[in-house]
């Protein structure tokens, strides 16, 4: 285990709990140097319970970061698996939160810092990105977030 995988599991987000993806697609694909992440939904593990809800409504914005970073910790554990070593990330290039938000609600910003700092967090400098954060009526299953990524990788 690398240093940025200890990081992630002392964190609270063992690698093993990568969900299964709700549908048909890659979670992960490589071209070039660059891997696309789909977005991944707040979910612990392959049979773990999906944050649900919609900010400023049934949700704080403390519970939407917590749920932010819960999104962003698979994000991680999917390029993991795909490359075989978090090492393998040179730097996350983009990353797009979704927030499910009640009408009125604006603070999607705030709420997808959860994911930007555990980005920085497990993988220091490298883990700095520009950033989209946007407020959106639902999301699949009725996820309160999803957060998906652009990453420089060297390949394996």
């Amino acid at each position: 285990m690398t240093t940025r995988e200890a990081i992630l599991e002392k964190l609270g987000f063992p690698l093993d709990r990568l969900p299964k993806p709700a549908a048909l697609y890659e979670t992960v694909v490589l071209t070039g140097d660059l891997a696309f992440v789909s977005g991944c939904l707040p979910i612990d593990g392959p049979d773990g319970a999906l944050l649900r809800g919609k900010l400023g409504k049934d949700l704080t914005v403390e519970e939407g970061q917590k749920a932010a970073a819960l999104a962003a910790a698979n994000v991680l554990r999917a390029l993991a698996r795909k490359l075989g070593s978090l090492d393998a990330v040179v730097r996350i290039v983009k990353l797009g939160g979704y927030v499910s938000s009640a009408e009125g609600f604006t603070d999607q910003h705030l709420v997808v810092n959860g994911a930007s700092e555990l980005m920085v967090e497990v993988l220091g400098e490298a883990g700095r990105h520009s950033r989209a954060a946007v407020g959106v009526f639902e999301l699949p299953l009725g996820a309160a977030v999803e957060v998906e990524a652009i990453a420089e990788v060297r390949r394996p």
